[in-house]
């Protein structure tokens, strides 16, 4: 009897792991997933310190990535452009090298741009399902998802999606 309740709650289970495991976190109109980031003084940010009524521009990025720096010179180059939103960087590096990030790009001087790991909790890596870095999500005012790139997005093209929200 007891093995058959046993194998019956590892059966339901699996179950409503596989299916959890398939939903899309990534679908256009999603919320904002719920999140803690360490930042390189020792504070946290969250997604409740999110401006209210901007869009939000969500990198996820490894400071030591080739594809990541292509992108931040690229995006750095142009980051004004992206003043009216807010801009969370985030990784799963340690707090060192989120403070070389930022020394790097001088993110200390636009007062929309968060910068943090997750550290080895990976909620938003596990959110949505990352393999690879970057990541770019594209938020809207209301904090729905409007867009995101999974594979190597440009600057350019990241700010073409924006100015259409």
């Amino acid at each position: 009897m007891m093995k058959k309740i046993t194998l019956t709650i590892f059966i339901t289970l699996t179950f409503f792991t596989a299916a959890f495991c398939q939903l899309d976190n990534s679908k256009p109109g999603s919320a904002i997933p719920s999140f803690k980031i360490l930042k390189s003084n020792g504070s946290y940010f969250t997604n409740n310190d999110i401006r209210k009524n901007n869009p939000l521009v969500l990198i996820y990025f490894a400071p030591d990535c080739d594809h990541c720096i292509k992108l931040m010179d690229e995006l750095f180059k142009k980051i004004h452009q992206f003043d009216k939103a807010t801009v969370v960087m985030v990784t799963f590096k340690a707090p060192n090298d989120v403070a070389w990030f930022e020394r790097k790009y001088q993110t200390a001087q636009y007062p929309n741009i968060l910068v943090g790991t997750e550290g080895t909790s990976y909620v938003l890596r596990n959110y949505y399902r990352l393999d690879k870095t970057p990541f770019v999500a594209i938020y809207d005012k209301k904090g729905k998802l409007v867009f995101s790139y999974k594979n190597d997005p440009t600057a350019s093209e990241i700010l073409a999606r924006f100015k259409k929200v």
